[in-house]
C-alpha cells in the first residue's frame, strides 16, 4: 500500500509565511478587532509581521508541511 502525502491545513496555509531560513512568520494578534479603542501606540506596536514562537513551531510546520 502506497503511502498518502498530508495534507496542508488550509486555514492555517493563508496565515503562514515561510522566510528564507525556512522560520515562519505571522501576523500579530489583537491587532484591528475594535480598533478606535487602542492607543496609537499600540496599535503601531501590533503591525507588521513577527516570527511564530519555537514552542509552537514543530506543530505548526507538520499543518504547513508543503508550503
Amino acid at each position: 500500500m502506497a503511502k498518502t502525502k498530508m495534507k496542508t491545513h488550509s486555514g492555517l496555509k493563508k496565515r503562514v509565511k515561510r522566510t528564507g531560513t525556512g522560520l515562519l512568520k505571522r501576523t500579530k494578534a489583537f491587532a484591528y478587532h475594535k480598533a478606535e479603542h487602542k492607543s496609537p501606540a499600540r496599535k503601531r506596536r501590533l503591525r507588521g509581521m513577527t516570527l511564530v514562537s519555537g514552542s509552537d513551531l514543530k506543530r505548526i510546520k507538520q499543518l504547513v508541511a508543503y508550503k
